[in-house]
């Protein structure tokens, strides 16, 4: 079932998620389809619990071919549960991001380049991978939603905070002619 996706200034995007205890349920199941519904309705490389109102520590991600995510190397389907993120270098590139839960916007946010991150699948089984590039962001992106984190709280400067009309214009397509 397609959620609706909550939007930035909803108080449940602020708080720290629960841990999530019980594995392999029929409500786990059924949030984790909710989530893969809405995520691919809304053709988003990642969603959190909470962007749909569960508070729970539960990210789903995933991208191939995405028309939100033009050339991006792809990020293999997954369900990361209690995750647990550790960077394995200090190095951060900054990048643009957008949210579902920030809709029509896009801004430039540093993140690690790579990390380690663990946590279980649906059932409790382990998972234990090391990401680097957009495979990390997107890591990083959604486990911030799961702190109360969005984007926009990671920018360092909101001079790129843009629509996304200026954005495919003046960044995508890299026309600086403003004196229309």
């Amino acid at each position: 079932m397609i959620r609706e996706v909550v939007r930035m200034g909803d108080p449940r995007l602020l708080r720290r998620s629960e841990e999530v205890t019980a594995f392999g349920t029929p409500e786990l199941q059924a949030l984790l389809q909710d989530m893969r519904d809405t995520m691919a309705h809304l053709s988003g490389a990642g969603l959190a619990a909470p962007q749909i109102g569960v508070n729970l520590r539960v990210v789903i991600f995933g991208v191939r071919a995405n028309p939100r995510y033009p050339g991006v190397e792809e990020v293999p389907d997954t369900v990361l549960i209690n995750p647990v993120l550790t960077p394995l270098d200090t190095e951060l590139e900054e990048g643009w991001e957008g949210c579902l839960s920030v809709p029509g916007m896009r801004g430039v946010v540093a993140r690690y380049t790579k990390l380690r991150y663990t946590g279980t699948d649906e059932e409790g089984n382990p998972i234990d991978r090391v990401a680097e590039g957009f495979h990390a962001r997107v890591v990083q992106h959604e486990c911030d939603h799961l702190d109360g984190t969005v984007y926009l709280d990671r920018m360092r400067s909101l001079e790129s905070l843009s629509f996304l009309p200026e954005f495919q214009k003046y960044v995508l397509r890299g026309d600086d002619d403003i004196a229309d």
